[in-house]
Formats: structure tokens, C-alpha cells, sequence
């Protein structure tokens, strides 16, 4: 009589359940709230604000620049004039307005 072995579930259980969590974790490790998707997506919104907030530097210093040319200590008479025709569409007798 020969007798066969045959391999013990509890055993195949364990191996199965590890790999299991083995998939589990690689799949939370990829694309969970802290996976590498998220940290590239994080980056790529970080990169689009620091730009962001570049151009918004270059304008309040160029608004900063024109404030200081308008301002009592300091008259831009070529920045006084174009805002002028800018506001209040002002011309002078000299000019020819074409539309």
C-alpha cells in the first residue's frame, strides 16, 4: 500500500493569503493616497504653482514700479500721459484718432 502526500491546505492557505497581501501592498504602494501616482501628480501641481507664482512676482513688481513712477516723490511725465489717454481718452490737438 502506498500512501501519498499530498500538500496540507492550511499551508497552501498561507502561501496564497501572502501573496495576497504581497498584491495588496504593491497596489497601495502604486496608486493609494500616498503612492507614486499621487507623489507624480503632487509634484506636477507644485511645479504649475511655482510658475504661478513667478508670474505673479514679475506683476506686482511691475506694478510696483509703476506705482513708484506715479507717486509725489517721483513723476514719470510719459507714464502720467498714457494713463491719461488710457482712462480718459484724452488726445492731443496734434492727433489724428483712426477707428
Amino acid at each position: 500500500m502506498t500512501r501519498r502526500s499530498r500538500p496540507h491546505l492550511g499551508a497552501l492557505f498561507y502561501f496564497l493569503g501572502m501573496i495576497m497581501l504581497g498584491f495588496y501592498f504593491t497596489f497601495a504602494a502604486v496608486q493609494g493616497d500616498y503612492g507614486l501616482f499621487k507623489r507624480i501628480e503632487v509634484q506636477a501641481e507644485g511645479d504649475v504653482l511655482q510658475t504661478e507664482l513667478t508670474d505673479l512676482r514679475a506683476e506686482v513688481a511691475r506694478m510696483e514700479n509703476l506705482t513708484v513712477r506715479l507717486s509725489d516723490t517721483y513723476l514719470d511725465l510719459d507714464l502720467l500721459d498714457q494713463q491719461a489717454r488710457d482712462v480718459l481718452g484724452m488726445i492731443r490737438a496734434d492727433e489724428i484718432v483712426i477707428r
